[in-house]
């Protein structure tokens, strides 16, 4: 699910950490006297009344002028890539405040203007919702989430993963390998969300294996309307796939869910310009420990130096470790992005495409380097 990001900023001592607690109605972030007593962003997960499932960022005071704090508030800058709206912190003067709006809009997050500490009699300026954190805590925390639903993007939320592709009725088989890279006694998480949201549609879902897809499909009393396949298996499943089938993967539904499908399947073309002197950057959300058939760090590197040569150089980057400077990289490869939130991954883009350096994903490379990518039908939305 694509979590709201909400970022809270504003001065030391301007309020950020009580207001988190408030509205998590939990003492998740420290709360004291002294300034800078929040340094990294501080993230935490709850559910709000209409908006669903959450991640409020708690950062750093932006008024910290010591040597520390500009590296915290660098921080807070790169938290800003990851946030859908934004609560900032007013005090009586508009100060540092006026320069964080400007940032906020000039990156398009929509935020709504909190003069905190009303129980302290403070003038509140023009536009600013007034609220206290510690009298009344129930009756602000819902002027609060109303101030946040007034602001939330009005189709935040609304995004379908399978973006059009499957209807009520429909039959769709799901193709999910289960190997030594498939995490034990569970599904991944873009396989479960695909599921669910073949069931809230009435569609038909049918789960398999590679090597049963065969025998699935001739139970089948007549032929499924979609096949969703994770990439690693393009080669062995698009043979099969019947004719009028349409044919995607996972991770291009992820990518098209996230991020813009269309860049990533143009940059895929970039692939056959490769040369053994090239270098490519491979970047994945999750940050687990690497395994013998772990599909960014080991089958993709090994489809790759197979079609253009082992001297091509790849780097990886995992979680939130990702290059300001990408102008080194010849074509940037990233995963599907189910661990992100869109507005994320679409940072990242941005950033690629800003610096002129194509980027593709994972679904999308497998299926052009298996020669799948003509098959794929790509989500109209």
């Amino acid at each position: 699910m694509n979590r709201l990001h909400i970022i809270i900023l504003g001065a030391c001592n301007s309020g950020k950490s009580s207001l988190v607690n408030m509205l998590t109605d939990q003492s998740t972030s420290l709360v004291a006297d002294t300034p800078g007593t929040t340094t990294d962003p501080v993230r935490r997960n709850m559910e709000l009344p209409e908006a669903g499932p959450c991640v409020f960022i708690d950062t750093a005071g932006f008024d910290d002028d010591t040597e520390l704090g500009r590296q915290r508030i660098s921080l807070t800058l790169k938290a800003l890539d990851e946030a859908d709206i934004a609560l900032l912190l007013v005090g009586e003067n508009m100060g540092e405040e006026a320069h964080w709006q400007e940032i906020l809009k000039q990156r398009g997050i929509p935020y709504a203007e909190i003069a905190n500490k009303a129980d302290l009699n403070r003038t509140v300026p023009d536009n600013a919702i007034s609220i206290s954190s510690i009298r009344d805590r129930a009756k602000n925390r819902t002027i609060l989430i109303e101030a946040i639903l007034r602001i939330l993007p009005s189709d935040f939320g609304t995004r379908s993963i399978t973006g059009g592709m499957a209807k009520e009725g429909d039959t769709v088989v799901l193709v999910m390998p289960q190997d030594d890279s498939a995490p034990k006694g569970r599904l991944i998480l873009p396989q479960v969300q695909t599921i669910r949201e073949l069931l809230d549609l009435k569609a038909i879902p049918v789960c398999t294996v590679p090597e049963k897809l065969q025998d699935t499909l001739s139970t089948l009393n007549s032929a499924p309307s979609l096949i969703i396949t994770d990439s690693q298996a393009f080669a062995n499943v698009y043979p099969l796939v019947p004719e009028g089938t349409m044919l995607t993967s996972f991770s291009v539904l992820m990518a098209a869910h996230k991020g813009d499908i269309r860049f990533f399947a143009e940059s895929a073309q970039t692939i056959s310009k490769l040369t053994e002197s090239s270098h490519v950057l491979i970047a994945e959300a999750c940050t687990h420990a690497p395994q013998s058939e772990d599909i960014g760090r080991a089958k993709i590197p090994a489809l790759l130096r197979k079609r253009i040569g082992q001297g091509l150089r790849i780097d990886h980057v995992s979680g939130r470790d990702f290059p300001d400077n990408l102008t080194g990289y010849d074509l940037v490869i990233h995963c599907g992005g189910c661990m992100f939130n869109r507005q994320y991954l679409l940072s990242r883009v941005a950033r690629a495409k800003a610096q002129g350096v194509p980027m593709t994903n994972y679904g999308i490379t497998i299926a052009h380097l298996t020669g799948a990518l003509s098959k794929v039908t790509l989500p109209e939305k």
